[in-house]
């Protein structure tokens, strides 16, 4: 069960700060008095109020911007909403950003154990899983080299042969479905579909909505941070397909 109690979530667009050095020397020739720059705000959310069950498969949809990514790293706990409150019931395998744990100067030997122990996995499990990872990454005659070296598509391979080691409770998926090759694509898809068997709870972001329409059985449509609609996936895809349009 996943409730998002009227959730905002807020950010100050980075301006260049007034006592740097470049701009401490640009000013010297500047004539004039200079007007201080206002910090930008800006709401990535705005009041999304949204109640998942247990065993729901949820997509998100909306355009670039539209907060979709931002929802999912609330959820996981990775921002604090600036308003609102978010309760998770469950353990959560957040799939976001994949290959961000690793270190590029160590192996991918190195990094499952470095990743595995992120995600809070004991080194005696990882001993345990280790073959299982390698094989499902497909990188057996790279385990070797160190990560820096890998395509971006090999990067995630390996983080998505890590993160799904386990079944969770709460899965939150943003677009992996759409890294490495095509049969590691079909693989990721059936390993997804095997944890929403097991009765996995999904959070979902993809572009692509035939993807949304094939996995979920409900949607999330999101515009410039509101809620738009949440409800049955083909009722919810229609009518965003159709303001697309």
């Amino acid at each position: 069960m996943i409730d998002i109690n009227n959730v905002s979530m807020r950010f100050n667009l980075g301006n260049e700060k007034e006592n740097s050095l470049k701009l401490i020397f640009i000013n010297m020739f500047k004539f004039g008095k200079r007007k201080k720059k206002k910090k930008d705000e800006f709401w990535a959310l705005k009041d999304v109020d949204v109640h998942i069950q247990k065993g729901d498969v949820v997509g998100i949809v909306g355009s670039n911007g539209a907060g979709k990514s931002t929802l999912l790293k609330v959820v996981s706990g990775v921002y604090k909403p600036t308003k609102g409150s978010v309760e998770v019931v469950g353990n959560i395998s957040p799939m976001i950003e994949l290959g961000a744990g690793f270190d590029g100067e160590l192996t991918a030997r190195e990094n499952i154990y470095l990743n595995g122990a992120i995600l809070g996995y004991s080194k005696e499990f990882i001993d345990e899983k280790f073959e299982e990872i390698v094989e499902f990454s497909e990188l057996k005659d790279f385990l070797d080299v160190p990560v820096k070296n890998f395509s971006s598509g090999m990067t995630a391979k390996l983080a998505f042969s890590i993160s799904t080691i386990v079944n969770p409770e709460v899965l939150i998926v943003d677009e992996i479905l759409s890294v490495g090759d095509i049969k590691f694509q079909e693989k990721s898809k059936n390993k997804m579909l095997s944890m929403i068997k097991g009765g996995t709870t999904v959070m979902y972001v993809s572009h692509s909505l035939d993807s949304i329409r094939d996995l979920c059985n409900k949607v999330i449509w999101l515009d410039h941070g509101k809620l738009l609609m949440f409800g049955e996936t083909n009722e919810v895809c229609d009518a965003y397909y159709k303001s697309q349009m």
